[in-house]
């Protein structure tokens, strides 16, 4: 159940290596992903949002019993 949030935490990794507030501002990623600015994608923001579900799902108790919904 630890790794399974894996996939979607590289695909914002990769996401955001790839937006400016990295790439033009040189900010690190968890400046980049703690903040709502423009430089950032909206496929960005979709993904991290994902991200953060799929974490509170390992906290959640029926979660961690059912399982995160499928990535």
């Amino acid at each position: 159940m630890s790794k399974s949030c894996k996939g979607l935490a590289m695909e914002l990794v990769k996401c955001l290596s790839e937006s400016d507030c990295v790439k033009v501002e040189k900010r690190s990623y968890r400046e980049c992903v703690g903040e709502k600015s423009p430089c950032i994608p909206s496929e960005c923001v979709g993904l991290r949002e994902t991200y953060f579900n799929c974490k509170r799902g390992q906290v959640d108790m029926r979660a961690r019993i059912r399982g995160n919904k499928g990535y």
